[in-house]
């Protein structure tokens, strides 16, 4: 059997839920992407271009730092990668993530919450951060999926 990972980055707690309950509904092992400098209120205020989350997202080569590892990457199979989505796209800690390990024959599957977009072009740039990797199309999961739900749809995304 496949051994998986949740992974995830939450800015405001809400794709931690999801995280927590796709992790249990899965018997997947979790690991919080957590930004060495955790962001603020004014830091993801999105409306400030001066704001943190405004500057990174504007740089293409912006790699905030994460605190901690994940211990033996290389024991899994199925990595599933959550995020909010940020200006159409995976937050920049989630490439730095992506960049940190080999994910060569592992798939990954995004996944993210969103306030109105869907994951718009994070699978495609998310291919390109981890070559050798196959990244499905992934999906948005607002709300407050089941955990019967939340393995259906894991189930799905996989294929």
């Amino acid at each position: 059997m496949a051994k998986t990972l949740v992974a995830y980055f939450s800015a405001s707690g809400t794709t931690a839920k999801v995280a927590k309950d796709l992790a249990a509904a899965t018997s997947a092992d979790l690991f919080e992407i957590t930004p060495t400098q955790p962001y603020t209120r004014a830091d993801l205020n999105w409306n400030d271009k001066g704001s943190r989350s405004s500057i990174e997202m504007n740089d293409e080569t912006c790699r905030p730092a994460i605190a901690g590892t994940v211990n033996d990457m290389g024991a899994y199979d199925i990595v599933f990668v959550g995020f909010p989505v940020w200006w159409y796209v995976e937050p920049r800690i989630i490439d730095t993530f992506l960049e940190a390990y080999d994910f060569a024959d592992k798939t990954i599957v995004p996944f993210a919450t969103s306030g109105g977009s869907g994951l718009g072009r994070a699978p495609q740039r998310m291919r390109k951060l981890a070559p050798g990797a196959s990244v499905l199309a992934g999906g948005i999961l607002n709300g407050r999926p089941s955990k019967a739900k939340l393995a259906a749809w894991a189930e799905d995304a996989r294929r």
